[in-house]
């Protein structure tokens, strides 16, 4: 006896359809499972048995094989328990094998045969669509997840009696779902009002939002570098759809979404401690997970105290930044997670913090400043587009009381300067400045007269390297961006210039 079921699984961020082959032969009573199964795979064995037999059905009494396709294709997750279980049942007759053709089945089974939810169902739904199957058939506690993708019919099951019923009959089991959270773009919690002062990193922050640039934040304990980059994704234009489903797949392989959500719809902000090891930055593992970089896809990836990170793990950050994506090697595979993020860095201007502070002596020697700023290579900095001090607060600063602007003022600027990017990068797949390669640059960032000559006299006094100068056009183009202007003038590459060569990692 034979059976077929059609079901998934997750490799990088994107879904593969796997054929569930089930043959029940004479022999003494065995069950084998074949096809580079990983050990959550493997022990689909014995929380099928028993699923089945304590939902009132009868485990066959033969030798089982049960061969996952194609073979070459590594198989990982719980996800196989549902199809495996409901195979054994069509090999036995329990429904007609036409009721399950057109399906692609995922889910994981408890022993007494409830359906508990998995990682991936929206990239394994938008496979199932792709694939030109009927329905997909999955766990309640996925639902909403799989709602996002149209154009496939979704059979939600909380137990295999009702899954087999569902086979049996055609009907919709009557399964209790929770209610959805709210998918609308939520407002922040944190606003760009509450920051009193420091009206220079406000406004370079609202120029790297607007191109998608990297900052690094220098000043003294207090000086709010915490408090300006948790409000950075505040003023970041609202996700597209593409980029909220795309987002949504990488939070859901991770097992980070959240019950009930159809579609993330607020930019990530994520905040590794400094003792992150290299595969946790990156990814990666015995069998590869998406690590910092990739769950702040589309969003920020603020790394605080950024010189007590292992100079090792900093290094990794080059790649990413350079190509937007990570690429992680293994003898048997090689996955790529996309990671196009903006990067926030902040660090003290010393090891006590207080170099060059008015109020507070500095207690570190010339050489104790010299290694604990060494520990950022060249190359990482060169990466970095924004350089900006952010001193301590006069007291008259503080004890402001009206509100600074609030971050919909910021975010309409930035929205609007996004909106020409997208304009002028149509069809080029770029979707801001960060990303344009020397051919846009060569066509978008042309200087005048005044222009070149204030960069060139950048270049020879502050060392500039190549791609440093590359990244200053890119800024001024996202300045002029946000003055509205179809060509950078000289006040733009003298603003771009202020935020490059700021001096603050200089004795």
């Amino acid at each position: 006896m034979f059976a077929k079921v059609t079901s998934g699984t997750v490799v990088g961020i994107d879904g593969f359809p796997v054929e569930v082959e089930v043959d029940l032969s004479a022999g003494l009573p065995s069950f084998d499972l074949v096809g580079l199964a990983d050990t959550a795979v493997k022990e689909a064995k014995e929380r099928v048995r028993s699923a089945i037999k304590n939902s009132g059905f009868t485990f066959p009494g033969h030798r089982i094989v049960i061969n996952l396709a194609p073979a070459a294709l590594r198989k990982e997750g719980s996800g196989f328990d549902l199809p495996i279980a409901l195979g054994l049942l069509l090999a036995q007759g329990c429904f007609d094998a036409e009721a399950i053709g057109g399906g692609f089945i995922v889910g994981e089974l408890a022993l007494d045969g409830s359906i508990r939810p998995v990682r991936g169902v929206l990239s394994m739904a938008l496979t199932a669509r792709d694939s030109g199957l009927e329905f997909l058939m999955l766990p309640a506690g996925n639902y909403w997840e799989a709602l996002a993708v149209q154009g496939i019919k979704l059979i939600p099951v909380g137990h295999l009696r009702e899954a087999v019923a569902f086979l049996q009959t055609g009907k919709m089991p009557m399964v209790e779902i929770e209610a959805p959270m709210e998918t609308a773009a939520a407002a922040y919690a944190e606003d760009f009002a509450d920051v009193k002062g420091q009206e220079t990193a406000k406004r370079a922050l609202e120029i790297a939002a607007a191109g998608g640039h990297n900052v690094l934040l220098a000043g003294p304990p207090g000086s709010g570098k915490t408090m300006l980059a948790r409000r950075l994704p505040s003023i970041l234009p609202d996700l597209s759809r593409e980029e909220a489903l795309e987002l949504t797949k990488i939070y859901s392989i991770a097992g980070l979404l959240p019950p009930g959500i159809s579609l993330l719809r607020q930019r990530p902000f994520r905040s590794p401690h400094h003792t992150t090891t290299k595969a946790g930055l990156v990814g990666g593992g015995n069998y590869p997970r998406p690590g910092e970089v990739t769950l702040a896809h589309h969003g920020v990836l603020f790394l605080d105290e950024f010189p007590e990170f292992p100079r090792e793990v900093l290094e990794v950050l080059r790649q990413p930044l350079e190509d937007g994506k990570v690429t992680i090697a293994r003898t048997t595979l090689t996955l790529v997670y996309p990671s196009r993020f903006m990067l926030v860095a902040a660090m003290n201007p010393c090891p006590c913090g207080f170099y060059r502070d008015p109020l507070q002596a500095c207690r570190c020697t010339p050489a104790q400043i010299q290694r604990y700023r060494a520990r950022i290579s060249g190359p990482l900095l060169d990466r970095i587009d924004f350089m900006v001090e952010t001193p301590r607060l006069r007291y008259e600063e503080m004890a402001v009381p009206s509100p600074g602007e609030e971050s919909k003022q910021i975010k309409a600027r930035v929205t609007a300067a996004r909106q020409r990017q997208e304009e002028r990068f149509k069809g080029k797949g770029l979707y801001c400045n960060a990303q344009m390669g020397p051919k846009e640059i060569k066509e978008y960032c042309g200087l005048d007269q005044e222009g070149k000559r204030l960069m060139a006299a950048a270049v020879r006094s502050f060392g500039i390297t190549a791609r440093g100068y590359t990244r200053l056009l890119c800024v001024a183009r996202t300045i002029a961006d946000l003055a509205d202007k179809e060509a950078i003038e000289p006040s733009h590459v003298a603003e771009a210039l202020q935020y490059r060569a700021t001096g603050i990692l200089e004795g």
